[in-house]
């Protein structure tokens, strides 16, 4: 297998058909993170599911810490597939109760749902959602340079819940390091 070839994808991903018809329009994005503590981080972007808490209510001071810790991590799945000079393409695999803890989405890329769940997530700008998913559901996102979206995402649902999501490279903003599992 060359460099470039991607690696095998786990038994229930991607029918044909599921990644031919379920690619969205790109959204654009507005965020900023202040350098200081003068102002909240700012996200405007039509963001899946319902809004269920805004202005941190519900956030632990361990979560806010994590927020602080992860807010330029580049580790935004379970696992790297692959990566090419062009793409880095993820696996996130949770099960019920499992969450991958907060990262930083500062390229282009999009996510597709390869099956059913719910999901409860945190943006930096302090709102909570929660999130139903069907296989093939999926959403392309794009960002200007210096802007992005940090989040979290916990499976609040009963059974494994799993993404394929590819990032860009060649998006306006430089990759992120990739910190190891052991450092999140």
């Amino acid at each position: 297998m060359s460099m470039t070839e991607p690696a095998s994808l786990p038994p229930q991903p991607l029918a044909g058909s599921l990644v031919a018809n379920c690619l969205t329009k790109g959204i654009p994005m507005t965020s900023t993170t202040p350098r200081d503590d003068s102002a909240q981080s700012m996200t405007k972007i039509a963001l899946a599911g319902a809004i269920v808490a805004e202005n941190y209510d519900g956030w632990s001071p361990e979560l806010k810490e994590e927020f602080a810790r992860h807010s330029y991590d580049g580790h935004v799945g379970s696992r790297l597939l692959f990566e090419t000079n062009r793409v880095r393409v993820w696996e996130i695999r949770l099960a019920p109760g499992q969450r991958v803890h907060a990262h930083r989405h500062a390229l282009d890329y999009f996510w597709i749902a390869t099956t059913a769940g719910r999901s409860r997530q945190h943006t930096s700008d302090g709102t909570t959602r929660d999130v139903s998913y069907h296989p093939g559901d999926s959403k392309y996102l794009t960002f200007d340079r210096g802007e992005y979206l940090l989040h979290d995402l916990n499976n609040t649902g009963e059974t494994e819940l799993v993404f394929v999501t590819v990032e860009h490279l060649d998006s306006a903003n430089e990759a992120l390091t990739i910190t190891s599992p052991e450092e999140a």
